[in-house]
């Protein structure tokens, strides 16, 4: 099982993922992607899941239209975890490579 991240390292590496924020309410991460238009979205959406898959550790998301919004946390660990910021830097760069900052 992966190990909750302290408040203090949580918040260090928020610092380094630009767009992610606390989850108000929550010991979670999210943020909210906006693309071009629903196929961008979606197309984000198809390389993301294959990143999450791959590491067993899936996103809370949804979609309407052009947006994505993804809230990250490890369950089972009861908060973010390494597993959460890993997938949201894979998030940031997929988006990254779609135009999106």
């Amino acid at each position: 099982m992966a190990e909750r991240l302290s408040a203090e390292t949580r918040k260090s590496a928020l610092a380094e993922l630009p767009g992610w924020s606390e989850t108000p309410g929550r010991e979670a991460i999210g943020r909210t992607f906006t693309f071009r238009d629903f196929n961008e979205a979606f197309g984000f959406m198809s390389r993301a899941a294959l990143v999450a898959e791959k590491s067993d550790h899936h996103p809370e998301w949804k979609n309407v239209y052009k947006t994505v919004d993804v809230v990250l946390a490890t369950h089972d660990a009861g908060g973010v975890t390494r597993l959460d910021i890993d997938l949201a830097k894979a998030m940031n760069a997929i988006a990254r490579q779609l135009g999106v900052t």
